[in-house]
């Protein structure tokens, strides 16, 4: 998505208050539209596939079931879709199951609301929303894939793999690694498209169950040769 074009955003929470206020708030700025908000699972995907929104904000305790499921369903739909959990359950299960359907990070429903419009922009741009060192609790609990899928990735996408992994943005891998940004971007989207993955955290999800990125007690995550 180019920095010109409009992100098309979408908010699900069941207090309708809450939703339409944040709406509001979102729809104020100029390279965001609000294109509808939605209290249930089912409001939600209903929604999802008439407004095809770039990014939705998910409430997790939704009034007929939980955001996660939502998330599922709409990713189903439109893989392309960017969902972030906006939810005041922090809780490692919770931020678990959203990284298993796909979601694209997570941010405090206490947040500013500048938080969440920077959330907005950056879930748009293909940014993983989680703090890194929340990334590095969560990674080891997911399982791994008895099925052991291969994934053939260079030695490069490794290197960036592994950079993702300690929750690095594009920018700061581009630092990292003394390449330019575009160069990190083209490198994401290879490994995005090899892991089957729309968004970073689910290739992260992807690649420690596959067994591509290994998490050491002391060292931090690392890729395998």
């Amino acid at each position: 998505m180019s920095d010109r074009e409009t992100i098309k955003v979408m908010v699900v929470d069941d207090h309708t208050l809450f939703s339409q206020t944040l709406g509001r708030v979102l729809g104020n700025e100029p390279d965001l539209e609000m294109v509808g908000t939605a209290g249930s699972v089912v409001e939600a995907r209903a929604m999802a596939r008439r407004a095809q929104p770039d990014v939705v904000l998910m409430d997790y305790r939704l009034s007929d079931g939980v955001g996660t499921e939502a998330a599922r369903q709409i990713r189903e739909d439109r893989p392309e879709t960017k969902v972030v959990m906006l939810t005041g359950f922090p809780e490692d299960s919770v931020l678990i199951a959203a990284i298993g359907v796909g979601c694209s990070g997570y941010i405090a429903k206490d947040a500013a609301v500048e938080e969440v419009i920077s959330a907005v922009r950056a879930a748009a741009a293909g940014e993983a929303l989680i703090p890194p060192e929340m990334l590095l609790r969560l990674l080891p609990r997911l399982r791994r894939d008895t099925h052991h899928t291969v994934f053939t990735l260079s030695s490069r996408e490794l290197d960036v793999l592994r950079l993702l992994a300690r929750g690095l943005s594009n920018a700061a891998m581009a630092d990292e690694m003394a390449l330019s940004v575009n160069t990190i971007r083209k490198h994401v989207q290879s490994i995005l498209a090899k892991l089957d993955a729309h968004s970073k955290l689910e290739a992260l999800a992807k690649a420690v169950q596959g067994g591509l990125v290994e998490i050491g007690r002391d060292a931090g995550p690392r890729a395998r040769p």
